[in-house]
């Protein structure tokens, strides 16, 4: 009671001889020396740690026999500290007590205040003694650590996923439980986390707060911006450690590793395919589905993939960005130049294994396959007629259809192939462009020259 009295009268009878603090209590002097002497009698069995005072050690025991004795009242949550309870109670009932008195925020927490006020002065307390890096709070400098130890203290019970920070782990968890508690008010799209959901939003509002300062393009995510900016600096940060590649973005170098490793980690469970590449997987999973996300607005011509939308639309546009050095000829695709350079260079890169025939093509190689596997994929749902080639099945169906797409600019008749209609012509124009080594008779059609050197040869 004496103890207690001293509350109301301010007196503080004893003193440090160290600093000249003041204190009402024998035992709090005892407990503020040892802040000097750097005395902790109190120690943990369990890990070792140990403090100045009985209480720290009593609420640092709660970590190993994870009792929180503080409940709420409001919401149920328990804590293992009274000050922690009394801290959480301010979202409950708003009270900021701690206010900045540069900008006028308000904190419900002294820390919190603190940890602001550093914004304002650019102090950063907290140095790594490897890497100089500086932080503005301790608990970041923890982390940072462990990027130099390797430590991932945080790891998932269900697929042995370690990581450094416990929000990462957090995260990672609902891919597995599915939980996506960031939903799109626009239209009710769901994330795994808030960043995800506001980059979402922007597709939407058209917002693109990231602009190229080279050349102005905008995006609507920072590192979309970082990553096309290598595009006019040439930056190729990531590299193989096996071939000395470099790469400008991480995900192509992992996947490039593929190429060395020969690993191919996902799979489609209908037919087996195995590319190295989700994005891939994801594509040819489409070839069984029927499913065409990507619609041209112009024509409503739909696609599997995005870049053959775009590659489409230069069909409207009529762009064509891709020249040819040796004839002038213009492509809209990067592609088309490369197998057009093979009509000049006479390159057939793709060689039958059992005929030696070869072509500029690849699928011009798939197609001719064919003729030694008897294969014939494309098949008529009318009559059942069967060929190797997609063009084939295209001509027959005219046949049902009725439809001859090719007409004669000189009289009008119409063709179902294109073939026959340039053969037409040549009775307007009287061209012959088949003639007969023997006698130097001229055809319109290579089959007529054929039947006409039979004659000669008997």
């Amino acid at each position: 009671m004496l103890q207690h009295m001293k509350t109301h009268t301010d007196k503080k009878p004893y003193s440090c001889e160290a600093c000249g603090v003041s204190l009402a209590r024998k035992s709090h002097l005892i407990t503020h020396m040892r802040t000097h002497t750097g005395e902790k009698p109190y120690s943990c069995k369990i890990c070792g740690f140990s403090s100045a005072r009985k209480p720290d050690l009593v609420t640092h025991m709660r970590t190993h026999t994870g009792e929180k004795p503080f409940s709420c009242e409001v919401c149920g949550s328990s804590f293992a500290r009274r000050q922690q309870l009394l801290e959480h109670m301010k979202t409950h009932t708003g009270e900021k007590p701690y206010s900045c008195k540069v900008c006028g925020s308000f904190f419900s927490r002294k820390s919190h205040l603190l940890r602001h006020i550093r914004t304002h002065t650019g102090e950063k307390p907290y140095s790594c003694e490897v890497c100089d890096s500086c932080f503005t709070e301790k608990h970041n400098l923890v982390i940072h650590m462990r990027a130099h130890s390797g430590e991932k203290p945080h790891s998932c019970e269900v697929c042995g996923y370690s990581s450094a920070r416990k929000p990462d782990l957090v995260l990672h968890m609902r891919t597995h439980t599915g939980e996506k508690p960031y939903s799109c008010d626009v239209c009710d799209s769901s994330f795994i986390t808030k960043r995800s959901m506001l980059q979402h939003i922007r597709t939407h509002t058209g917002e693109k707060p990231y602009s190229c300062e080279v050349c102005g393009v905008s995006f609507t995510i920072k590192t979309n911006m970082v990553q096309h900016m290598r595009t006019h600096t040439g930056e190729k940060p990531y590299s193989c450690e096996l071939c000395g590649s470099f790469f400008a973005r991480k995900q192509q170098m992992l996947h490039h590793m593929h190429i060395h490793t020969g690993e191919k980690p996902y799979s489609c469970e209908v037919c087996g395919f195995s590319p190295s590449r989700k994005y891939d997987l994801v594509t040819h999973m489409r070839t069984h589905t029927g499913e065409k996300p990507y619609t041209c607005e112009v024509c409503d011509s739909s696609f599997t993939m995005k870049q053959s939308m775009l590659q489409h639309m230069k069909t409207h546009t009529g762009e064509k960005p891709y020249s040819c050095k040796v004839c002038g000829s213009c492509f809209t695709t990067k592609h088309s130049i490369l197998q057009h350079m093979r009509t000049h260079t006479g390159e057939k890169p793709y060689s039958c294994e059992v005929c030696d025939f070869s072509t500029a093509h690849k699928h011009y190689l798939m197609t001719h396959m064919r003729t030694h596997t008897g294969e014939k994929p494309y098949s008529c749902e009318v009559c059942g007629f069967c060929s190797a080639r997609k063009s084939d099945l295209v001509t027959h169906m005219r046949t049902h259809t009725g439809e001859k797409p090719y007409s004669c600019d000189v009289c009008g008749s119409s063709f179902a192939r294109k073939q026959n209609m340039l053969q037409h012509l040549r009775t307007h124009t009287g061209e012959k462009p088949y003639s007969c080594k023997v006698c130097a008779s001229s055809f319109t059609q290579k089959q007529n020259m054929l039947q006409h050197l039979r004659k000669h040869t008997g």
